[in-house]
């Protein structure tokens, strides 16, 4: 299996343009507040620039009503729920057509069952780190044997793979855990917001390198 790669907390046209070219099969743009956050002019800059990759959205307090509006107005392909949202809330979006991928995070095994309940009207489930006090999983890795028993509790759902992934780390974690999906931010960027063309490249080979082409 050929994992597939989300750039996420995308704010530049050009950094969208790159990465899709790259071979990015998702991009992300975030709503959720913090650094990265676009405006939905900026959310439209990056999915006119990113050449029919799907731009997912990532929300944390927005009502599924203002997620649809902003997906319409943006011309966003999926949603990343962050928050305490719910089946059904998952359920609406994805009637509406967006893919939507819901979020577990992992601090210690006695998290693993929130992802067995995360996986309900999902197309995908992000597991990454709980980290105190922030709303995501902030540059730190997840532990990978707690990834590997997240993958294992997903058998048959898409596993989205977050969380201080790098080029020099991230082939590992393929090999390891064998998600579907792995998605990064803050380790191919040199600030905040702004990618670095040559860390996608290493963090595109590195991925290809390490998942199995069967």
């Amino acid at each position: 299996m050929l994992a597939k790669i989300k750039f996420c907390g995308i704010v530049q046209g050009r950094d969208a343009a790159f990465a899709a070219h790259a071979g990015a099969a998702y991009l992300g743009v975030v709503f959720a507040g913090g650094p990265r956050t676009v405006t939905e002019d900026g959310a439209r800059e990056v999915v006119a620039a990113a050449a029919g990759v799907p731009v997912l959205g990532v929300f944390a307090d927005q009502s599924p009503d203002e997620i649809l509006r902003i997906a319409a107005v943006c011309g966003l392909g999926g949603a990343q729920l962050h928050g305490p949202y719910t089946p059904a809330d998952a359920a609406r979006l994805k009637t509406e057509g967006l893919e939507v991928w819901r979020v577990a995070r992992i601090a210690a095994s006695s998290d693993l069952d929130t992802v067995e309940k995360t996986d309900f009207e999902s197309d995908a489930v992000l597991v990454e780190p709980q980290v105190p006090h922030l709303p995501g999983g902030a540059g730190v890795p997840l532990d990978l044997a707690l990834a590997f028993e997240a993958r294992r509790r997903l058998a048959g759902h898409r596993m989205v793979l977050a969380g201080g992934l790098r080029p020099d780390n991230v082939g590992a974690a393929v090999s390891q855990v064998r998600p579907e999906i792995v998605d990064v931010s803050s380790g191919v960027e040199t600030s905040p917001g702004t990618k670095d063309p040559h860390q996608i490249i290493r963090f595109v080979e590195a991925v290809f390198a390490h998942s199995s082409v069967t």
